[in-house]
C-alpha cells in the first residue's frame, strides 16, 4: 500500500514537472505568421476647403459644444436608452466574455469521472461490485504560439466593437442634434407661418370691407382669401412635421412618441466664430469606424498565423488518477502525452491559410474605403458649411429687401398708385423668403453638425462631471 502511494506521489511530482516545462515550451515556443503592422495610407497633407488646421472641433466634448441645455439632456438620455446603444454594449460584452474563453486554453483542462456496476453470473453466486472515482487533466503546450495568437485575436475583436460604440455614439449625438435643430426650426417656420397668416387675415378684413363698399372687385377679395388660405395650410404641414420629428427624437432617446422640451430658439443653437477641422491624417486615430476597421484586419492578419499553426504537430499531455470505492487501497494514476501532426491532406491546411490571406486583403481594402469614404464626408460636411453660412447670409438680406418691398407695396395699393396683384406677389416673397431663410440656417447648422461627425467628435468617454457614458 505504501509502496503504491510513494509511487502516485511520484507520478504526481513528475506530472508537475512535466506541466511545467509545457508551460515553458508554450511561452518560448516558435511563432508563425506575422504580426500585424499598419499599413501606410496616402493621405493628403490638408483638406480642400480653407478652415483653420489647428486643434479640430472634433476634439470639443459635445456637451460643451452645444448650448442647449435642453438638447444636452436629450442627447444623454439618447446615449443611455436607445435601443441600438444597448444592442451595442451587450455586444462589448460578449466580445469580453470570448477573451476570457480563450485565455482558458492557457491552463489545463481539469475534469472528473465516476463510474459504478453490479455483475452477476451463473459461475458465482452473489454480486460483483465495482465503483470509483477519478480525475483527469489534460493540457495542449502552445508549441506554435497558436494560443496566444487566438487570444490576440479576440482582443482585437473586442476593441472592433469598443470602436463600433463609439462610432454608433457619434452617430446617436449628431442624429439627436441634428433631429433636434430641425424641430426648432419647424417652430420657427411655425411662428412666421401664423404670424403671416394673421397679417394675411387682416389684409382680408380690410379687402372685405372694401370690397362692400365697392371700392375693390371680387376679384381682389378672392385673392386675398387664397393668400390666408396658403398661410393656414403652411400652418398645418408644419404641425405635421413637428410631431413627426417629436416622434422620431422620442425613439432616438428610447421612449415612446412624446412632447418634446424646448429650450434655446433657433438662433442661439450654434455659435462659433471659426471651425478648426485639424490634417486629414488624424482621422486614422480620430474616426471611430477606421479604427474598428483597423482592429478587424488586426485580428484577420493573426489569423493567418493560426492557419499556419495548423500545418504542424501539436503536443498535448494528459494525467488520469483515481480510487474505488469497494476497494479503496486500490489506487491508480496514469501519465501520459500525445503528438499529433499532418502528413497528407492533399494541401487542405495550405489552402486554408491561403483562405486567410485572401480575406486579410478583403479586410484590407476595406479600411482603405473606409478612410476614403471618411476622407469624402469631411470634404463634404466642409463645402456644406462653407456654402450653407454664405446662402444663409443671402437669404437673410433677400428677406430684409422682401420685406421693405412688401411694405412699400401696400402703401402704393393704398395710395392707388398699384394693383393688388403686386401686393399680393410681394407679400408671398417675403413670407417664402423668411421661410427660406429659417431653414437655411438650419441646414448650416446641421452641416456643423455633420462636419463635427465626419471628424469623429462626439466619442469622449467621460462627462467632465465624471459621468461615463461609454
Amino acid at each position: 500500500m505504501k509502496g503504491k502511494r510513494t509511487g502516485i506521489r511520484s507520478l504526481l511530482i513528475s506530472l508537475g514537472l512535466l506541466f511545467s516545462l509545457s508551460l515553458l515550451l508554450s511561452i518560448q515556443g516558435c511563432k508563425v505568421g506575422e504580426d500585424y503592422e499598419r499599413q501606410d495610407m496616402t493621405t493628403p497633407e490638408a483638406f480642400r476647403q480653407d478652415f483653420p488646421k489647428d486643434s479640430a472641433i472634433s476634439n470639443i466634448p459635445w456637451w460643451k459644444l452645444f448650448k442647449d441645455p435642453v438638447l444636452v439632456e436629450l442627447i444623454d438620455s439618447a446615449l443611455v436608452n436607445n435601443q441600438d446603444i444597448q444592442i451595442a454594449i451587450s455586444r462589448m460584452q460578449e466580445a469580453r466574455l470570448q477573451i476570457e474563453v480563450a485565455k482558458a486554453d492557457y491552463y489545463p483542462f481539469i475534469g472528473y469521472n465516476a463510474y459504478g456496476s453490479s455483475l452477476a453470473n451463473s459461475e458465482v453466486s452473489g454480486l460483483s461490485n465495482q465503483a470509483g472515482a477519478g480525475l483527469n487533466a489534460s493540457y495542449t503546450v502552445d508549441l506554435w504560439q497558436r494560443i496566444r495568437t487566438q487570444n490576440k485575436i479576440a482582443l482585437q475583436n473586442y476593441l472592433a466593437t469598443e470602436e463600433a460604440y463609439k462610432s454608433l455614439n457619434i452617430a446617436i449625438v449628431s442624429s439627436v442634434a441634428e433631429a433636434y435643430v430641425a424641430l426648432r426650426d419647424i417652430d420657427n417656420r411655425m411662428i412666421i407661418a401664423e404670424k403671416t397668416a394673421d397679417n394675411f387675415q387682416a389684409n382680408l378684413e380690410v379687402m372685405q370691407a372694401r370690397f362692400h363698399a365697392g371700392f375693390i372687385s371680387e376679384v381682389d377679395l378672392s385673392q386675398a382669401k387664397i393668400q390666408v388660405s396658403e398661410a393656414k395650410t403652411a400652418i398645418e404641414i408644419f404641425d405635421r412635421a413637428r410631431v413627426q420629428i417629436e416622434n422620431a427624437i422620442s425613439v432616438l432617446t428610447g421612449t415612446p412618441p412624446r412632447s418634446i422640451p424646448r429650450g434655446l430658439v433657433l438662433y442661439d443653437q450654434l455659435s462659433l466664430p471659426s471651425i478648426p477641422v485639424g490634417l486629414p491624417s488624424e482621422l486614422l486615430d480620430r474616426r471611430p469606424d477606421i479604427l474598428q476597421a483597423e482592429r478587424r484586419l488586426h485580428a484577420q492578419t493573426l489569423r493567418i498565423g493560426v492557419a499556419e499553426a495548423l500545418k504542424y504537430p501539436s503536443l498535448t499531455l494528459s494525467a488520469n488518477m483515481g480510487a474505488q470505492f469497494v476497494n479503496p487501497s486500490f489506487l491508480f494514476a496514469d501519465l501520459g502525452a500525445q503528438l499529433l501532426g499532418p502528413i497528407f491532406n492533399a494541401g487542405r491546411l495550405q489552402r486554408n491559410v491561403e483562405i486567410e490571406e485572401a480575406r486579410t486583403r478583403q479586410l484590407l481594402l476595406d479600411y482603405e474605403a473606409t478612410y476614403l469614404s471618411a476622407l469624402r464626408e469631411v470634404e463634404d460636411a466642409l463645402i456644406a458649411v462653407e456654402t450653407y453660412r454664405r446662402e444663409y447670409e443671402l437669404r437673410n438680406e433677400q428677406m430684409e429687401l422682401a420685406t421693405r418691398a412688401s411694405q412699400l407695396a401696400w402703401v402704393r395699393y393704398d395710395g392707388g398708385l398699384t394693383s393688388y396683384l403686386e401686393v399680393l406677389n410681394l407679400q408671398s416673397s417675403q413670407f417664402n423668403a423668411e421661410l427660406k431663410a429659417s431653414e437655411a440656417f438650419k441646414e448650416e447648422l446641421a452641416s456643423i453638425i455633420g462636419l463635427y461627425q465626419a471628424l469623429g467628435g462626439g466619442c469622449t468617454v467621460e462627462r467632465a462631471d465624471n459621468t461615463e457614458l461609454n
